[in-house]
């Protein structure tokens, strides 16, 4: 443990910017119908970054991408993109084994390109393993460019291939009850001048209940100048296959495990130069089973010349009940460290499970963190010493800016809230002017009295952080959103800022887990893709994809669009 790491985190004086007044320009819930509205509940596109149509003076222009990029598979200059349906299934049969797929579209300097699709799943030539029920392939998904050969290539985890081997609980196989190892498996497609083709098998030495793939990340956390993976092996640790890879899969560091602290329980990994040594770190955000309550920590990994050290809790992002979800890493406020975004939730304990009971308006008001009304969005910026504890803060819909209204839930559900604001947070620079921004989705978010239909955010990166200030807002009411605005649609589930178009600006794409009739082609899982401009994101030009652009069979709660790569 780093000595001086710790002594900065004893520091921690939480600093919560959370506006408990609305301005005048947001003091009506966007969530509610307009008085005499006779179509849909937000009217016009949302408010620009920048006044007329003007951008700012710090605004750049957008330059095209230059070098190589991490997410690159076939070498054109265009960043693609995957979409991991671990509950899918492409044989179209009634049998529902659901093994799971991961689809990829190709950039272009006109955006996605569909039909450059291409489908993944184990029962596919060339890619490694059988399709089993339950083998969730596509558990996460990454991107590197593993063999140095100026191709990005697709890391696949599958957080339960190969558990049945032998038998326990889980169904009866020729008499005998089956017994589930789940022990997991990652896997590359390897990226070339035609894109992903072939795949073999990654070293992982997964072993009964490991669960590899569930989650994974790259980075070069040795700083040798060659990626490595990270996965999530038994719930709170890691284990780091050091680079560079050959052909065959094989990682020429060899592969380790990294502790975590204590028996935490992880959500999400990310990955960044939160120090600015020029080595990756890793963040990830879980639970630290402390007692009953499990209470949501962010967890820290500092990246070294001997790889990646143990790993800390953050204490004090999330209070004893309060619990994240997701987590991102990008430099918001230009300083040239990577920040740390992520959410907050309030957890329910229930008195029946031997709980607290706690409703959430008592929580919040005995802990100080009104956020918990309706979920926050988290901001941590990294710094020397790494995450910067004592300028923390947060962001919801009664902070200055940004649309809405944060909600209390007097009942207090399990999901945390009312909104789920701050949900599939996503960091990247959509105006091109050197700030990253931040997107995040509110899938709980009623429009137009429709109950969780979801909406998403887009909050801007200055140089003085995270501000709610000029928040653009975008649901499938706002005018030149594909679909509808319907109940259980949860718009927002997932969001990812990436330039698809090459542009310097990186445009949003949002996922709704359900979405079960509010897309064109009636999808069960949708992506909407929102280009960007200086001005912020725009609904002008944005389209959907759901499964059967894809040509997938829809499937009840495949939830395509509920995670993006990493």
């Amino acid at each position: 443990m780093n000595s001086g790491r710790t002594r900065h985190a004893r520091g921690l004086a939480l600093t919560i910017a959370v506006g408990l007044s609305v301005t005048a320009c947001t003091s009506a819930d966007p969530g509610e119908p307009r008085h005499g509205a006779t179509t849909r509940a937000y009217g016009p596109p949302p408010a620009s970054w920048c006044a007329s149509g003007v951008p700012s003076a710090s605004s750049g222009a957008g330059r095209p991408h230059r070098g190589a990029l991490h997410d690159d598979f076939n070498g054109d200059g265009y960043s693609d993109v995957a979409f991991p349906v671990p509950r899918g299934d492409l044989s179209g049969g009634k049998a529902r084994r659901k093994p799971g797929y991961v689809a990829v579209v190709y950039g272009s300097s006109h955006g996605l390109r569909i039909a450059s699709k291409q489908l993944f799943d184990q029962d596919k030539p060339g890619i490694p393993g059988v399709g089993e029920p339950g083998d969730y392939y596509g558990s996460s998904v990454t991107t590197a460019d593993l063999d140095q050969d100026g191709y990005a290539d697709l890391i696949v985890g599958s957080r339960e291939n190969g558990h049945d081997e032998a038998y326990g609980n889980g169904g009866y196989e020729d008499g005998q009850l089956r017994r589930y190892h789940w022990q997991g498996s990652l896997s590359v497609i390897w990226g070339g001048p035609h894109g992903l083709s072939g795949s073999v098998t990654l070293p992982s030495r997964a072993t009964s209940h490991d669960g590899v793939g569930s989650l994974v990340v790259a980075g070069d956390f040795d700083g040798d100048g060659t990626p490595d993976l990270a996965t999530q092996v038994r719930g709170g640790d890691l284990r780091v296959l050091s680079g560079p890879f050959g052909h065959d899969g094989t990682p020429a560091g060899g592969v380790h495990d990294v502790r975590g602290p204590g028996k935490a329980g992880m959500r999400d990994l990310a990955t960044g130069d939160v120090n600015g040594d020029g080595i990756t770190d890793l963040v990830s955000v879980g639970e630290a089973g402390n007692g009953g309550t499990g209470r949501g920590d962010l967890l820290y990994w500092k990246g070294t010349h001997d790889g990646l050290t143990s790993g800390v809790a953050l204490s004090g992002i999330h209070g004893p009940q309060d619990s994240g979800r997701a987590v991102a890493v990008g430099d918001v406020n230009g300083d040239g460290y990577a920040d740390i975004v992520t959410n907050a939730f309030f957890k329910f304990v229930s008195v029946d499970s031997g709980g607290s009971g706690v409703e959430e308006r008592e929580y919040a008001r005995k802990y100080r963190l009104p956020h918990l009304k309706s979920g926050a969005v988290v901001y941590l910026p990294g710094g020397r010493s790494g995450p910067d504890l004592e300028k923390m803060t947060m962001l919801n819909q009664d902070s200055p800016g940004v649309p809405g209204v944060a909600h209390e839930d007097s009942g207090a559900d399990e999901e945390g809230g009312t909104d789920g604001f701050g949900a599939g947070v996503s960091v990247g620079d959509i105006d091109g002017d050197g700030y990253a921004d931040v997107s995040a989705g509110i899938p709980q978010k009623d429009v137009g009295g429709e109950d969780g239909a979801g909406s998403v955010v887009t909050l801007r990166g200055t140089a003085h952080g995270l501000t709610g200030e000029s928040a653009q807002l975008l649901t499938q009411d706002t005018e030149g959103v594909p679909g509808t605005a319907q109940g259980a649609d949860q718009f927002g589930s997932a969001t990812k800022i990436v330039d698809v178009d090459g542009d310097g600006r990186a445009d949003l794409l949002a996922g709704g887990e359900l979405a079960p009739d509010g897309t064109p082609h009636g999808a069960r899982g949708s992506v909407w893709v929102f280009p960007s401009t200086p001005c912020g994101v725009t609904p002008k030009g944005s389209s959907v994809i759901g499964p059967s652009t894809l040509g997938a069979p829809k499937q009840f709660n495949s939830e395509l669009g509920a995670d993006f790569n990493s």
